[in-house]
């Protein structure tokens, strides 16, 4: 294996992945997977969990795959309610007996209300039974994975990784003018906007207080991804047009990204919000 190759490779490691049966978490799984990762498939989700679990083992451990260097990885399925301590804690301590270690932990759960009809109303109505549910499920769930995995990873010798998945709208304001003569329900929400904006900074606290101790922690900020079910033509077009390159993104399009920040090609990185967004925030 050359070094290029090594630096990537994440062969043996073991990596927690909430949020894995989302669009965006399935891609990243078999991303982690075809890296060579034990991939701890975490959802609230047990059938879509299951299927996404059923699709891996089927296309990396197939007989007629004797060429992938990576045939051993072996995937874990983890029905979790990661905004309650205890099934985070049974989660952790499943993930250790059965693999011995935990080298990165990828924070991209991120709980949404999409059947809510008042998930997108005007600010000045905005429900406070919403506000209050979605703001304590993301910022509860991102605390207790954070606290459990690194108090683990403190334990060990070799040296963790903690990777959580925010949004340029953690950054930036949502552009309304995007959205008002969209049909589709998308406009960002306020509590999004909280969540993934003190998601940012508490990376950086958690960079300086694991500082010297083996844990790096960076962020990922995201661009919206396509999705021709949600977004109709209007929003695609206008969206694209604030990108420098002209386009929405793919679901593939972080898996390199994810891949570097998982892996010892980032291993002088840590504290850091690597943005990943066709160009939107650098007008």
């Amino acid at each position: 294996m050359n070094t290029i190759n090594k630096l990537f490779n994440l062969k043996d490691k073991t990596v927690i992945l909430t949020g894995s049966a989302g669009r965006l978490g399935s891609k990243f799984a078999h991303a982690l997977t075809d890296a060579g990762a034990n991939v701890v498939l975490v959802d609230i989700d047990e059938q879509k969990n299951s299927e996404l679990e059923k699709s891996i083992i089927e296309k990396y451990w197939s007989d007629d795959n004797h060429s992938h260097p990576f045939l051993t990885t072996n995937p874990m399925l983890s029905t979790t309610d990661i905004a309650n301590e205890s099934e985070v804690k049974k989660m952790v301590e499943v993930t250790l007996k059965k693999y011995g270690k935990i080298d990165v932990l990828v924070n991209n759960a991120h709980f949404v209300p999409r059947e809510d009809p008042k998930r997108d109303a005007p600010f000045e109505e905005y429900p406070l039974e919403l506000w209050d549910n979605a703001t304590r499920i993301n910022t509860r769930s991102l605390f207790l994975c954070c606290q459990e995995v690194g108090r683990a990873m403190r334990k060990q010798s070799t040296n963790g990784v903690i990777v959580n998945i925010s949004s340029i709208y953690g950054m930036q304001g949502s552009d309304q003018r995007i959205y008002e003569k969209s049909k589709s329900r998308v406009n960002s929400p306020p509590y999004y906007a909280l969540t993934k904006g003190g998601m940012i900074n508490f990376t950086r606290y958690l960079a300086a207080y694991w500082n010297r101790k083996n844990i790096r922690v960076n962020t990922l900020s995201l661009g919206g991804v396509i999705d021709a079910k949600l977004h109709d033509d209007e929003f695609i077009k206008k969206y694209s047009e604030k990108t420098m390159i002209g386009r929405m993104a793919n679901t593939d399009d972080y898996n390199g990204a994810l891949l570097f920040l998982c892996s010892d090609a980032s291993a002088y990185m840590t504290g850091s919000n690597l943005i990943i967004d066709g160009g939107w925030s650098a007008w």
